[in-house]
């Protein structure tokens, strides 16, 4: 964590440092009843299961989205605000050791994250209606502020959560670390089970056995297709694999021929990239891969398909892209990635990239042809100097014998 930008690093030690005050001060102050501890035990235990059903399928690596928080929401409404609180700490552990290891502090604040989010619903719930037990009576209000309370879960997490992501790139756009229109139907989904399985526990705890399969096979399903989105997608920077990317930019292809739309093809190489892994090492320089690839993908558009070729190379297809467009894109790429800072130990990493740039039907007709003249104009760049776009060289033509003639047609 200490590696990290210092403004990150003073984020997320104040979450943590407030949820655990949180803690403290309502473990202090609440009231102690043992079918509060019944109810919390049962819907950990229906959070344990559906892990456990994880790890059997496997979670892709990255940021993935399960479906926990209809266990622990039902917690913040059921519930007081300690057990909101608490809640996420025995998930977010079962997750560490049963499902994918990763970076103890991200555990840690996601935990901090949650807690807080489900702390401040759970003291608006109760404020609200008073007697839990109403939100099982059928009325319509207190459901209606127990959606209330779980939309403000959902903004409160996702907030918190944004901002850390924010702070740690300050170079990307809110957009893309808030919602998007599947991440936002992901959230209404939970919300809907949420207050859902609030509802069934308040009936009674019994029929959390009816409410954990369709939970579980949810999950599941989700998961999955998140497996096969990963299946696409380079593990290191994010983006589309060169399998993945060959596939989408021959659909592409397809219909800009289809169409008689233009279209551009980039390759994208950083200079000297061998020296960065070793000068510094390999763990930084996959931290320079993943910047590049962030920036390249920060400056595209929604439509523009973008990938890792291999190694530090990327490739990028430009639809509806003609000469001048493309040269604009690629310099802009240069311009941002030659002003991307990389931390290492006391030091900031720099780096450059070279770019070659095809046109479809001036330097090629299909996939094969535009790669091979991206390539040779990408050569053409580091040969000149890199740090530069070049276009393939124009065919010279043979040159005539002193006093030949054309031939007579």
């Amino acid at each position: 964590m200490l590696a990290q930008r210092r403004p990150l690093i003073g984020y997320l030690c104040g979450i943590v440092t407030l949820d655990l005050a949180a803690i403290v001060f309502f473990a202090v102050t609440g009231d102690f009843r043992w079918s509060d501890v019944l109810t919390f035990t049962a819907l950990m235990a229906c959070g344990a299961v559906c892990i456990e059903a994880t790890r059997r399928l496997g979670m892709p690596a990255g940021v993935s989205r399960d479906l926990l928080s209809a266990w622990w929401l039902p917690a913040a409404l059921l519930l007081p605000p300690l057990y909101a609180l608490l809640a996420p700490i025995p998930f977010q552990f079962l997750l560490q050791k049963r499902v994918r290891a990763t970076v103890v502090y991200r555990r840690v604040f996601s935990s901090a994250a949650i807690g807080l989010a489900g702390g401040a619903a759970s003291l608006l719930f109760h404020a609200t209606v008073g007697d839990v037990k109403a939100l099982s009576g059928g009325d319509g209000l207190p459901i209606l502020v127990a959606v209330g309370c779980a939309v403000l879960f959902t903004v409160i997490n996702t907030a918190l959560i944004a901002i850390a992501a924010h702070t740690a790139d300050p170079d990307s756009r809110w957009r893309e670390v808030l919602w998007d229109r599947e991440s936002l139907l992901l959230d209404v989904v939970e919300l809907c089970l949420g207050v859902i399985v609030s509802i069934t526990a308040g009936l009674n705890l019994a029929l959390l056995l009816l409410a954990l399969p369709p939970v579980v096979l949810l999950q599941r399903s989700l998961l999955h297709a998140q497996l096969q989105a990963a299946a696409r997608t380079d593990l290191k920077t994010g983006l589309l694999n060169a399998a993945a990317w060959q596939r989408e930019a021959d659909t592409e292809i397809v219909r800009a021929r289809r169409t008689g739309e233009t279209l551009a093809l980039l390759i994208v190489d950083i200079d000297h990239f061998k020296r960065v892994n070793d000068t510094y090492g390999h763990l930084i320089g996959d931290q320079v891969l993943i910047g590049v690839a962030d920036t390249i993908r920060n400056q595209l558009r929604d439509y523009d398909v973008v990938g890792r070729f291999g190694g530090e190379e990327f490739v990028v297809l430009l639809p509806r892209a003609d000469v001048t467009e493309a040269r604009r894109v690629a310099e802009r790429l240069r311009f941002r990635v030659g002003r991307m800072a990389v931390p290492a130990d006391d030091n900031m990493i720099t780096v450059t990239i070279s770019v070659g740039v095809a046109i479809m039907s001036v330097h090629g007709d299909d996939l094969i042809e535009l790669l091979a003249a991206a390539d040779l104009a990408l050569y053409r760049a580091k040969e000149l100097g890199r740090d530069q776009i070049c276009l393939p060289a124009p065919a010279v033509p043979p040159a005539r014998r002193p006093g030949s003639e054309a031939a007579p047609s």
